[in-house]
């Protein structure tokens, strides 16, 4: 594989990355197809193994992507209709403001709707943190996959 490719390869890795924290970026799919592309190029043992190990564990963070906000969120009373809205109201947030616009759009909805279930300010604050704090924890989680997934890479490209 040529030094060129390496490069071009790097950077949809380091995008992927970038993408994990940035709503609308595919990031986890960009780490994946960054390491199918060595590998399909590389063709060798290593490769295909650290292929093989980067979709395992992208599978892994889907299941706990979805497993664990859902946990916590159900457990401070957050239903599937607020979460219906909080998803409206970032689509409605990424068209005003493209891309950056779906975060606030999203705690906006999730907070709209928490303060009407719960009447006050105080607890649909308090609900709306805690809603947030599940979602940046799956966030990081992600974040962290995709980190081993890269460092692997980069390791068997020097070391390999």
């Amino acid at each position: 594989m040529g030094t060129g490719q390496l490069v071009l390869d790097g950077l949809v890795l380091l995008f992927g990355l970038v993408g994990v924290v940035l709503p609308g970026v595919p990031g986890p799919l960009l780490v994946w197809a960054g390491v199918l592309w060595w590998s399909m190029a590389e063709q060798t043992s290593v490769a295909w193994a650290l292929l093989a190990g980067a979709t395992a564990a992208l599978l892994l963070n889907q299941a706990l992507r979805w497993l664990l906000p859902a946990r916590s969120m159900r457990g401070s009373g957050i239903t599937r209709g607020t979460l219906l809205l909080a998803a409206c109201t970032a689509g409605v947030g990424f068209v005003v403001l493209p891309v950056i616009g779906a975060a606030p759009g999203f705690l906006a909805g999730l907070y709209a709707a928490e303060r009407v279930r719960l009447g006050a300010h105080g607890p649909a604050w308090v609900s709306t943190r805690d809603a947030l704090r599940a979602i940046g924890f799956a966030v990081l989680v992600e974040l962290v996959i995709c980190l081993l997934i890269t460092s692997a890479w980069l390791a068997a490209v020097l070391f390999g």
